[in-house]
């Protein structure tokens, strides 16, 4: 298993799938032992080359002063640098979250009841590092660097106390060489908070200007010990985007689940998403891709205007116009490979509509539309209660499928897996339809009601 990470890129949320996690950046510490983050946000917010990168890290280790070292493409002002509130991370998961909705069978005399049926500073040059600017915010003293060689970078860390995880000198090296700056941000844990051994800091924001969307995901490695998990939110005008140099798919979607499933959904989906990277090794998935002024149906907690103005619009500009997307993908710490290069991709459309009378969905997968609506989305389908039925003028009219009566309405989205229980959860079983994409059978199909 492997220790769960959450990330996001205009938005990056790290789930997980396993223990190990990480991030754009990595750890350094000032006393012995390993550090390693087992839960990150990253939200990234693109307009033009504005690039606004968000980051909500804790961290397992001992309670002594230690840093985040994350590369950044220019030297930061004090002004490029903010805290953000905790809450603004859980709105934007939650926006882009799978989500299991359920569906109730109309009454089958609809017509006796005559209801229709429903739709639905100068630079200081120390050991071959230049200190480029230093600032303090919240519990952040921030200082960034500029490096000639990457052991240059590993001795200022270790001269001023801290203890690199290994193979750090070789993993900086690209970044050094493609003249990377490097934002180091030093923690007083005295001023966090712990919370079940973890401390919990403050939000860091940053922006700046590039011409290519990346993430630079191999210094994360550094403190991983195991497979990681990530998954990636990016906010941006018009388009969804896609990862560049990784293969690309889309979730199943649109699948008629057992009612097990409810209570177990985040292991459900733990489940899905093993299985999707079973069959397509190596790929990113894509789980959400959705324009920000709408959605179908809204989870509670959603993302509010407010929301983008703090997560970078207010650098960027414009109107609350965004295209939402969330990609999940996995790597192992033995080949991390190339870090994240995203690009943009033309729109997608799936995870709509309503069943139809055989109990079934039109379409599982994605399909090229105009707008973005594509979204991961399960259903649990409630036939209507009454085993016979007799109408007063017309044979019962079955098959008609509508939302949950307002006492019963409740959407469940997918969350923590990256703590979900693995191996236990049959998918065949919990299941109510084959899934061909995944060659899935179930044992459990759904079962059309004779007219």
């Amino acid at each position: 298993m492997s220790r769960p990470f959450q990330f996001a890129v205009a938005l990056a949320t790290l789930l997980a799938a396993g223990p190990a996690a990480a991030f754009c950046g990595f750890y350094v510490s000032g006393a012995e032992g390993k550090l390693s983050n087992s839960a990150s946000h990253v939200v990234l917010m693109r307009s033009g080359t504005r690039t606004v990168l968000s980051m909500q890290n804790d961290y397992r280790g001992p309670p002594e002063d230690f840093a985040l070292v994350v590369p950044v493409p220019e030297v930061l002002e004090p002004d490029q640098v903010k805290i953000l509130p905790d809450e603004v991370f859980a709105r934007v998961d939650v926006t882009g979250a799978p989500r299991l909705v359920e569906y109730w069978e109309v009454d089958p005399c609809w017509r006796d009841n005559r209801i229709a049926h429903l739709a639905a500073g100068p630079a200081l040059e120390y050991a071959g590092i230049y200190v480029l600017n230093q600032f303090k915010v919240g519990e952040y003293d921030i200082t960034i660097l500029g490096a000639d060689d990457s052991t240059g970078l590993s001795e200022w860390l270790q001269r001023n106390g801290y203890k690199l995880p290994p193979d750090a000198a070789r993993l900086l090296a690209p970044y050094v060489e493609r003249g990377s700056k490097f934002l180091v941000a030093k923690v007083d844990v005295t001023k966090i908070k712990l919370v079940d051994g973890r401390a919990v800091l403050s939000a860091l924001r940053i922006h700046y200007d590039a011409e290519t969307l990346s993430l630079p995901i191999r210094l994360g490695m550094l403190n991983a010990d195991g497979a990681q998990d990530l998954i990636v939110s990016v906010l941006a005008r018009e388009h969804r985007y896609e990862v560049a140099n990784r293969p690309n798919v889309t979730i199943p979607t649109n699948i008629v689940v057992d009612a097990t499933v409810r209570k177990r959904f985040s292991e459900f989906y733990a489940a899905l998403f093993d299985q999707t990277l079973a069959r397509n090794p190596g790929a990113w998935v894509t789980e959400y891709a959705w324009d920000s002024d709408k959605c179908d149906p809204c989870p509670p907690g959603s993302m509010t205007a407010r929301d983008y103005l703090t997560l970078g619009q207010d650098v960027t500009g414009g109107s609350n116009k965004w295209v939402l997307t969330r990609l999940h993908g996995r790597y192992s710490p033995d080949d991390p490979g190339e870090d994240l290069v995203f690009r943009q991709a033309p729109p997608l459309a799936g995870g709509r509509g309503q069943p139809g009378r055989d109990g079934s969905f039109a379409s599982q997968g994605s399909a090229p539309a105009k707008v973005n609506n594509f979204q991961a989305r399960y259903a649990i389908l409630n036939p209507y209660a009454k085993r016979r039925v007799r109408c007063k003028r017309d044979p019962p009219d079955f098959g008609l499928w509508g939302p949950a009566p307002r006492s019963k309405r409740k959407m469940v989205s997918a969350k923590g897996t990256a703590l979900a229980r693995r191996g236990r959860l049959k998918l065949s079983r919990a299941v109510r339809e084959d899934v061909a994409s995944l060659g899935l059978k179930t044992r459990k199909p759904h079962r059309r009601r004779k007219r």
